[in-house]
């Protein structure tokens, strides 16, 4: 798809960037992806609020088949049929998808910033950071060697 013609129907979000990925186009607005182009298909990002909205339209979700040769969900869903020739449909759910994107990308932010790193100086004398999940321990005298993770959720 031409991206002058991917500008056009997502004029409603504001000015949008285009970048190759995928074998297809990425589409963002406010630095922030919101929808794709593969294959000559436009896709929306979806979440859990406005997922119930996108299938209630008629839009299919895009999965694909895992190494495990299990299907795969991906965030992102076809355009509503209702909004293909419909420019005000179009804006509707152009919105919608950039509003999921910035949920996703808020909710994201969140969830890094809950985790700060913490150096450990181990009786060996090197030192590690980590950014697992997992909780700091509450005795770190000698029961940590070098590439243990140390990490404490901020509360």
């Amino acid at each position: 798809m031409d991206n002058v013609v991917i500008e056009e129907l997502f004029e409603a979000v504001g000015p949008v960037t285009i970048r190759r990925m995928f074998g297809g186009k990425g589409i963002y607005a406010r630095g922030i992806i919101f929808a794709l182009e593969l294959r000559g298909e436009l896709m929306l990002k979806g979440d859990e609020e406005s997922a119930p909205q996108l299938e209630e339209a008629g839009a299919i979700r895009w999965r694909y088949e895992g190494k495990s040769g299990k299907p795969v969900a991906m965030p992102y869903w076809t355009i509503p049929d209702e909004a293909l020739d419909d420019p005000d449909m179009m804006a509707k759910w152009a919105r919608i998808a950039l509003d999921a994107a910035i949920r996703v990308t808020q909710r994201e932010a969140a969830q890094r910033k809950s985790v700060r790193t913490v150096w450990v100086k181990t009786d060996s004398g090197c030192g590690r950071s980590s950014r697992s999940n997992q909780p700091i321990s509450d005795s770190l005298s000698g029961s940590v060697s070098c590439g243990s993770p140390v990490v404490s959720s901020v509360t």
